[in-house]
């Protein structure tokens, strides 16, 4: 509870939040608005009246299963090279999905770090704190200004997930890293080939770049491309876990049209200092 209450301020009028009752249950501003903890250890600080909702649990099964397989290893550990300079104690991990890439750092961390999973999805919430007494959990809308103390983070890591440049400017302190995570258009073509998964625009590092240039300088880049032989279950996979389940008519099948025989991994791993 200590440890969650320090990362945190009021959704409601920013003031910083504390344990006010004996039990350590409820979380508080001096202006009297209280905030029950969920019994897995997490917070929800969403804005008043928030209708917004986060993914699904069968999104979050189906990325737990191309994680667990190895397949975005290489992404995470891009992840951590880029982060890893900088010794950061303190890791808001913002839109967290199952937590995967955050443990990750942390473990390579080695106890010497703490992290926050922040996410819009309570399931995915509840996935990132499980068992990791290293990881402290927030339920927020990044959209929304965060309801995490000024320069509560050493780092700020965002991994296929929405961006808000002058909130994770204000929460990271001055020479943290911001870490970003974006597709290229070729990061799986070939199967939106074949499916009505959504296209990945073109130039979306430089537009990344551009929208954190008034808070942040350029500190590294690293192109992560690699081949995953595509089958069915992996097909799934790819569609169920990301925004495209959200609209997608149907999932792809072995027939018509023929599955690749294999798919094209590419991203941008992207850091940043604060100015």
């Amino acid at each position: 509870m200590q440890t969650l209450a320090a990362w945190l301020r009021c959704p409601n009028c920013f003031r910083e939040l504390g344990a006010p009752d004996a039990a350590g249950r409820v979380l508080g501003c001096e202006t009297g608005h209280r905030f029950d903890v969920n019994r897995r250890g997490y917070v929800t600080l969403l804005p008043p009246r928030s209708r917004v909702a986060g993914d699904s649990a069968a999104m979050l099964d189906e990325r737990d299963a191309l994680l667990s397989s190895g397949a975005y290893t290489p992404i995470r550990d891009a992840l951590i090279e880029a982060v890893r300079p900088f010794e950061p104690r303190t890791v808001l991990d913002s839109g967290t999905g199952t937590g995967w890439y955050l443990h990750g750092l942390l473990d390579v961390l080695s106890g010497r770090a703490r992290g926050l999973a922040s996410d819009l999805s309570p399931a995915a919430v509840a996935r990132a704190v499980r068992g990791r007494p290293d990881v402290d959990g927030l339920v927020a809308d990044v959209h929304a200004p965060l309801p995490v103390r000024d320069e509560a983070a050493d780092a700020v890591t965002v991994v296929f997930a929405p961006r808000n440049p002058p909130e994770f400017a204000r929460v990271l302190r001055t020479g943290g890293v911001l870490a970003v995570v974006v597709p290229r258009p070729d990061h799986l073509a070939e199967l939106r080939t074949v499916t009505d998964m959504l296209d990945v625009p073109a130039g979306k590092a430089e537009s990344v770049e551009d929208s954190l240039t008034e808070w942040f300088g350029p500190a590294s880049a690293r192109h992560v491309s690699h081949e995953l032989p595509l089958t069915v279950g992996l097909a799934h996979q790819l569609q169920g876990m990301g925004p495209s389940a959200h609209h997608m008519a149907a999932r792809v099948e072995a027939s018509t049209p023929p599955l690749p025989s294999s798919v094209t991994v590419s991203v941008d791993v992207l850091a940043f200092t604060r100015r």
